[in-house]
């Protein structure tokens, strides 16, 4: 819920609460059994920039990103050593969520000049980071939050 903070009501919070952070429990307890019984498992979550970064309008939706990274510290750590929980915390992304923010040429420009990268996020590079915390590859990473936001969370180039 992008709104500004005197228009959320609390419902607001919990629904952004409810779909993110309960959202991930859920997932994560219907398939714990199977994970548990892997000799190699990893969990990949989504939160947001907006965590780290205190941007307009985003009180609910980083209320609710901050319990997701919350909760994948506690499960990195109670799930050690056979399951991996890590965190990927982008920023605006060009997918079909963002299509509001990203709608002509001017929005997406300026979108892009907020990023020390000067562009959007691309799905496919999300993806392919997905796919590493997932592999063997990435075996000796756990309660990691990854950040690929074009720079945007501790860059300064102004």
């Amino acid at each position: 819920t992008l709104k500004p903070f005197h228009r959320l009501t609390p419902d607001d919070f919990l629904a952004d609460y409810r779909v993110n952070c309960l959202g991930a429990v859920a997932a994560i307890q219907s398939v714990l059994p199977a994970l548990k019984a892997s000799p190699a498992a990893a969990v990949v979550l989504f939160s947001s920039v907006a965590v780290t970064q205190g941007m307009p309008f985003h009180a609910s939706i980083a209320a609710a990103k901050a319990a997701v990274e919350g909760l994948a510290g506690s499960l990195a750590a109670e799930l050690a050593p056979k399951i991996r929980v890590n965190v990927i915390a982008p920023s605006l992304t060009d997918t079909p969520l963002a299509s509001a923010l990203l709608a002509g040429d001017a929005k997406r420009e300026m979108a892009a000049k907020r990023h020390p990268l000067q562009r959007i996020g691309d799905p496919a590079e999300t993806a392919q980071m997905v796919e590493f915390l997932l592999s063997d590859a990435a075996g000796f990473i756990t309660g990691q939050t990854l950040r690929p936001d074009g720079g945007l969370s501790n860059l300064r180039t102004f």
